[in-house]
């Protein structure tokens, strides 16, 4: 059946205006009369069964030698509309082809871009994050530094706290040996008073002056006493200093080592993010790399249809030369 529309009687009338216009019959010329519509294969054969209908009526008055070379003729007419219709459908096929290897080329090329787009964008956001995982070593480093330096302060007031507790510790040995001679001082007076008072009181001027004696050494001993308290309630109130500065050394260090804890985890999250991005600009390389192989393998189909229409055209041309020998011969 015809496509469109065309039937029998319209291919005829399309083929009596171009031989009444003196051009040369062909399937494309009545295809163009006819609005570009219809199948070749539709146009062909109806061409045929009018040519067929024309031989009959003029068979019977021809010569046989007429008839022969018409029928040459018709045969090469015939075998030339069939190559040209099959280097039409060739030629339409490969049109079609070149259009949709076209349209996949431009798709792969967008694509390609795309991906290169993207490759570069994660280039930069990895050069990003090993910038951010720099500065974190560093951060780290600056705190590894700081602790250290804690540390060794923390040290440092360790040691001096325990000289202080020394000095202290030996302070009040002092104060408790000056304390028990005092005691033992006191002791001895009151014994020795007593002893005095059974005396003789012809001694008691001497007791007397052995005790003038005795209170000025102990008013000296009072005030050794005084000197040592006021001592050591000063090295008690710069015991407590220490220990204020160290209860804020101490808090300094434990917000020195939660910080560097934190830093640690910002830079284990940041070498998971660069492991991420590494991963998928691989996998983004390798899709580019199998288009650039797809992109390949449609060029050499490219070729090979290149290749099979100008084998059509050489066959075209091989049927062509017949014919044109065929025409001189008729024509003589």
């Amino acid at each position: 059946m015809a496509r469109g529309g065309i039937n029998k009687a319209l291919v005829q009338k399309a083929r009596q205006a171009i031989l009444a216009r003196g051009e040369n019959l062909s399937i494309d010329a009545v295809r163009v009369e006819l609005g570009n519509t219809g199948s070749k294969t539709t146009i062909h054969r109806y061409l045929k069964e009018l040519e067929d209908a024309e031989r009959g009526r003029d068979v019977s008055a021809m010569p046989l030698s007429e008839q022969l070379a018409n029928l040459v003729a018709q045969l090469a007419d015939q075998l030339k509309e069939e190559a040209q219709a099959g280097v039409a459908q060739e030629r339409e096929q490969l049109e079609r082809e070149r259009l949709d290897y076209q349209n996949q080329v431009r798709q792969a090329t967008n694509r390609i871009q795309q991906l290169e787009g993207q490759c570069t964008g994660l280039a930069e956001q990895l050069q990003t994050a090993q910038q951010a995982l720099q500065q974190e070593q560093q951060l780290r480093q600056q705190a590894e530094i700081e602790n250290a330096r804690l540390l060794q302060a923390n040290h440092d007031q360790e040691a001096r706290l325990q000289d202080r507790d020394g000095q202290i510790r030996s302070l009040e040995e002092k104060h408790q040996h000056a304390r028990d001679a005092l005691e033992h001082y006191r002791q001895a007076a009151k014994e020795q008073r007593e002893q005095e008072q059974r005396r003789h009181e012809s001694q008691v001027q001497q007791l007397q002056l052995e005790l003038r004696q005795l209170q000025q050494t102990l008013i000296i001993k009072q005030d050794e006493l005084t000197q040592l308290n006021r001592d050591n309630a000063r090295l008690l109130a710069e015991a407590r200093q220490l220990q204020k500065e160290q209860h804020a050394q101490q808090q300094l260090l434990a917000q020195k080592t939660q910080a560097l804890e934190n830093a640690k985890n910002a830079l284990a999250g940041v070498e998971r993010a660069n492991d991420a991005l590494e991963q998928r600009c691989s996998t983004l390389r390798k899709e580019v790399s199998q288009l650039g192989e797809a992109s390949a393998i449609q060029a050499q189909q490219a070729q090979s249809l290149q290749e099979r229409l100008v084998e059509a055209t050489a066959q075209l041309n091989l049927l062509g030369a017949p014919l044109a020998n065929s025409d001189g011969a008729r024509s003589t």
